[in-house]
C-alpha cells in the first residue's frame, strides 16, 4: 500500500514537472505579431516591455501589447554597476529578486518587447534575452521588430498598467555563456576568435564611447557591426543566412568558438543574439565587461583594428 501511494505520489510530482517544462511555448528566439496575438490569453505567458522614456514620456503609458508589465531597459535594474564596471550584470539573487517582482517565475515564458526602432534599441531586447539565458532560463522570445511590428500587424494597445504579482525566480548562472577579463586573455593566447560588435569608427580607433578609458579594440579582433544585424527600415532581425554570411565575412567558422565585446556588452548581446540564437553557434560567449573592463587596465593592450 505504502509503495502504491509513493508511486502515485511520484507520479503526480513527474507530471507537474513534465507540466512546468511544457510551459515553455516556444523553442524560437524571435516571434512575431501573430504568434504573440494568438498566445496573449496563456496563463504562463509574462510580456514584458523593455521601452525606455524618450522626450515625449514613457511610451508604455501611451499604449503596450495588452497586459505586458512595465520593466524599461535602463531604469528596471536589468544591470548595475559592478566593482567599477558600468552595465553588468547585477548579482544573481538581486537580478533574480527583479525578475521575481516582475510576475516571472521558472514556469514563465517570457516575451520582451523593444520599440524596434534600431539595432542599438533592439539591444536592449536582446541583452535582456542574454539575462535570461545565462540565468538559466530557455523559455524566452523577443518579439521581431518590437512595438512597431506589433502596431504595423494591427495588434491592440492598452493603456491600462500591468500590476504583476511577484512571483519566485531562481537563477543558476550559466557561465558557457558569460566571458570574463580572464577568459579574453586566454582567448587571445589559444585563438579564440574575439568579435567586436561596435560601429566600424570605434573598432578603428577613430571615436570612443565615454565609458572606454582608451581609443582601439582588443588586439586581433575582427569587427562585425551590430547595425548590420537589424533592418531598421523593415523593422526585423537579420536571417539565419544573413547572419551566417556576415560571421563567414569575418572569418569566423561553422560553430568556431568566440567572445563577443564592445564597450559594456549591449551592441555585444545583439552579436552574440544573432550568431548563438539565430545561426545556432552555441559556442559564443559574451564578454560583459567589455572594452570598459578591458581598457580600464593600462596593461591590457588596446590598439586601432584593421
Amino acid at each position: 500500500m505504502r509503495l502504491s501511494l509513493f508511486a502515485a505520489a511520484l507520479g503526480a510530482v513527474l507530471t507537474f514537472a513534465a507540466g512546468a517544462q511544457a510551459e515553455r511555448l516556444t523553442d524560437q528566439p524571435l516571434v512575431d505579431a501573430a504568434w504573440l496575438k494568438a498566445h496573449l490569453g496563456d496563463k504562463s505567458l509574462v510580456v514584458v516591455d523593455v521601452r525606455d522614456a524618450d522626450k515625449q514620456g514613457n511610451p508604455y503609458e501611451k499604449g503596450h501589447v495588452p497586459g505586458a508589465v512595465n520593466a524599461p531597459y535602463s531604469t528596471a535594474g536589468w544591470r548595475a554597476e559592478v566593482n567599477g564596471v558600468p552595465g553588468m550584470l547585477p548579482p544573481v539573487d538581486q537580478i533574480a529578486k527583479t525578475i521575481g517582482a516582475l510576475g516571472v517565475s521558472n514556469d514563465s515564458h517570457v516575451v520582451i518587447v523593444p520599440n524596434g526602432t534600431d539595432s542599438s534599441e533592439f539591444g536592449g531586447a536582446t541583452r535582456v534575452y542574454w539575462t535570461f539565458k545565462v540565468l538559466g532560463h530557455d523559455a524566452v522570445s523577443i518579439l521581431d521588430g518590437g512595438e512597431r511590428a506589433w502596431e504595423a500587424a494591427g495588434g491592440e494597445l492598452s493603456t491600462e498598467a500591468a500590476q504583476p504579482v511577484a512571483a519566485s525566480f531562481t537563477g543558476e548562472l550559466r557561465k558557457e555563456l558569460l566571458a570574463t577579463t580572464a577568459d579574453v586573455e586566454q582567448a587571445r593566447t589559444d585563438g579564440t576568435k574575439l568579435v567586436d560588435g561596435r560601429p566600424a569608427a570605434q573598432f578603428k580607433g577613430e571615436a570612443k564611447s565615454p565609458v572606454v578609458r582608451v581609443a582601439g579594440t582588443i588586439p586581433g579582433a575582427v569587427n562585425l557591426e551590430n547595425g548590420k544585424l537589424y533592418d531598421a527600415g523593415k523593422a526585423s532581425f537579420a536571417s539565419k543566412d544573413e547572419v551566417a554570411n556576415l560571421s563567414k565575412a569575418v572569418g569566423l567558422g561553422n560553430d568556431e568558438k568566440n567572445i563577443a565585446f564592445c564597450n559594456t556588452g549591449h551592441w555585444a548581446s545583439v552579436v552574440w543574439f544573432g550568431l548563438s540564437e539565430i545561426e545556432g553557434n552555441k559556442n559564443t560567449k559574451m564578454y560583459d565587461g567589455s572594452m570598459a573592463e578591458w581598457a580600464a587596465n593600462p596593461e591590457r593592450p588596446v590598439q586601432p583594428g584593421s
